[in-house]
């Protein structure tokens, strides 16, 4: 995409980035020129050159977010990220627009789910992960099961669709909910959005992790399961991945990552009703929320539901 002159802009998001650029102090009077950057489903990103300064990315929130997320949460969890060595350098915060600003990663691109065919880009994505996860908590606690009834409740409010199976969905989430409860719960910080664009790749496979709008402290191995779920890893890959983070292969965090992985879908696909609903990004939010829905069933029905919930 070509560089738009700060003051020509001419679409609505292009105003509202000027808007944002406009209210950062140290950037007035400065020659500012930026550019969208393509990703995220939930904002709208620019890159913004200064002169001859280091170029910064800006992370606008997009209509409807508020409902799912707190910036300034999100920012705290971001610096946490830069705080353990796998995230970018948070350069500043407009907390009135909850807009973050933050160095420019040059050298790194977005993943895609291809890339991490490469063992070596999976082993530091755990290493990654793990390095969060280990972190000082978050001011945040919200887990799992507090995304997925929040989101009920919000689906309602707007009148989002609702899949004509969804009494036998919650019934699935109220065994998992009642069976991990009883187990006992590893809260740490997670990300709680690992899809591969929210990891950028550098040189040499190096891993950085981006976009830690849902993160909260959460139960641990839901971080692993989600991850998988938008993985699509064959067993033996999760099965080494689950190794790599654990330090070794452990019946019961496997178990509790299969069931999980059912929660994980469920409260995506939620999600995906209530931004249907709302947003008016150009995504499908449907055919996204079918899928997940689609696979958290895959999941509630399978043979192996019972001894996963026994074994927790």
């Amino acid at each position: 995409m070509s560089w738009i002159e700060h003051g020509a802009g001419r679409s609505p998001s292009e105003r509202a980035v000027e808007g944002v650029l406009a209210r950062i102090p140290e950037w007035r009077e400065r020659p500012l020129r930026y550019r969208p950057v393509s990703g995220g489903i939930s904002n709208t990103n620019w890159r913004v050159s200064i002169g001859e300064a280091q170029d910064f990315f800006v992370k606008v929130p997009g209509r409807g977010t508020e409902m799912f997320i707190s910036r300034d949460h999100a920012n705290e969890a971001s610096r946490r990220a830069q705080d353990c060595g796998f995230g970018p350098a948070v350069h500043g915060y407009l907390p009135e627009d909850g807009v973050e600003i933050f160095a420019f990663v040059d050298g790194y691109r977005a993943s895609t789910n291809l890339d991490f065919l490469d063992p070596t880009i999976r082993r530091n994505a755990v290493t990654a992960l793990r390095a969060f996860n280990d972190a000082a908590p978050l001011r945040l606690t919200k887990t799992v099961f507090d995304m997925i009834e929040e989101h009920v409740a919000q689906v309602a409010e707007v009148g989002a669709r609702v899949p004509p199976d969804a009494a036998f969905l919650m019934r699935g989430f109220a065994e998992a909910k009642a069976a991990l409860t009883a187990a006992g719960l590893d809260l740490v910080p997670c990300m709680n959005d690992t899809l591969a664009g929210n990891f950028m790749i550098g040189p040499e496979g190096r891993i950085m992790l981006v976009d830690f709008e849902y993160a909260s402290n959460n139960e641990r191995a839901y971080e692993i399961a989600l991850w998988f779920t938008e993985m699509a890893f064959p067993e033996a890959v999760e099965r080494e991945m689950i190794e790599a983070y654990s330090g070794r292969l452990d019946p019961a965090m496997e178990a509790r990552i299969n069931v999980l992985k059912a929660l994980a879908d469920l409260k995506w696909a939620t999600w995906a009703m209530i931004q249907e609903a709302v947003s008016t990004l150009d995504f499908d939010f449907y055919k996204y929320g079918t899928w997940k829905h689609m696979r958290a069933r895959t999941q509630f029905h399978h043979s192996d539901w019972a001894r996963w919930l026994r074994r927790l």
